[in-house]
């Protein structure tokens, strides 16, 4: 699967933007844990179902591209090949990042595969971490097939994206997500940002790369986020609200995050999601704890109990990311 993406966004590279510099990681992870719903050992974090997280190898490559008047833009396209024995399918091409984003004169657009403009999940990377954001818990997409557009002002930034709203898996059969965001403040240049966005569209049901229900349906989002990074903490927040399958829901997130030893090398979190879907609403209750054994390898742990579900899910993970 990341080979055959590889070749069809390698077609859509302008043809003048020839040099520039390449990085190439190796990524690999073991995970493992133990759920009282399941009643035994478990070998993803979320669900079977959901791609986050599951031992897996991969590889995560960038490549930029410049002229002799500049950077003119980069192309991203990451994979892995999970492994899951309580899964649909015990292995799992997986493909997270797949798009080009170029540069310009107005700002910043991109194609592909990309995260949409809503939410926490619009510039917080979890890719790799235990502790997941609201797409997660079934509000939003972590990354969704289409097309963006941003761009940077002295107050913040805004962005536009127009999408599958089908998630993980290509599909287009009449499905659509709008979404726009504006932020005061950019987190990694101001250490804060606020951000209001709203989404709407219609889109099938999907869990991870499998399609629930291929009717497509309405489906809307309103919503803040905001992060903040003070001296050792980290404080994040999303609130939305809206339709989905029919119903209406609101859904709350809420972060903090200790950085401690030389280097930061230990982090401790805790986390609460509200899941307000009309007539079941829960709360999702987590804490975790990160280590960096060296510059390549890290350990996460995370304790989450689930209302809903009444689970109570202990699971761990060794994560190894190697330039080569």
């Amino acid at each position: 699967m990341p080979l055959k993406f590889f070749l069809l966004f390698s077609l859509l590279l302008p043809p003048a933007a020839n040099a520039g510099s390449s990085l190439l990681y190796l990524e690999a992870q073991g995970v493992a844990g133990y759920s009282s719903a399941e009643q035994g050992s478990v070998w993803h974090s979320m669900s079977a179902a959901e791609p986050m997280q599951k031992s897996s190898v991969g590889f995560d490559w960038l490549k930029k591209f410049s002229t002799s008047s500049g950077d003119t833009g980069a192309l991203a396209v990451q994979g892995r090949l999970a492994c899951d024995p309580d899964a649909p399918n015990r292995l799992e091409p997986q493909l997270y990042n797949a798009y080009y984003r170029g540069r310009a004169s107005i700002g910043y657009f991109w194609l592909g595969h990309n995260r949409p403009a809503a939410g926490l999940e619009s510039y917080f990377d979890t890719h790799g971490a235990l502790l997941q954001a609201l797409p997660m818990y079934g509000y939003g997409y972590d990354r969704d097939w289409g097309a963006g557009a941003s761009r940077d002002f002295d107050w913040g930034d805004a962005a536009l994206s127009l999408t599958s709203g089908s998630g993980m898996r290509p599909r287009g059969a009449g499905n659509y997500l709008a979404s726009a965001r504006v932020s005061r403040g950019v987190l990694t240049r101001d250490n804060h940002t606020a951000g209001f966005y709203a989404s709407a569209g219609r889109v099938p049901e999907v869990s991870g790369y499998k399609v629930l229900d291929g009717a497509e349906r309405p489906y809307s989002a309103f919503g803040l986020d905001g992060a903040l990074l003070w001296d050792r903490w980290e404080l994040r927040a999303d609130l939305r609200a809206g339709e989905k399958r029919g119903m209406h829901y609101a859904a709350a997130l809420a972060r903090a995050g200790l950085n401690l030893l030389e280097e930061n090398r230990l982090k401790l979190e805790a986390q609460a999601v509200y899941d307000g879907m009309e007539g079941m609403e829960g709360w999702a209750l987590a804490s975790g704890a990160s280590y960096i054994l060296s510059p390549y390898l890290t350990w996460r742990a995370v304790f989450e109990y689930e209302e809903t579900m009444r689970d109570r899910r202990l699971v761990t993970q060794l994560y190894y990311y190697l330039p080569i």
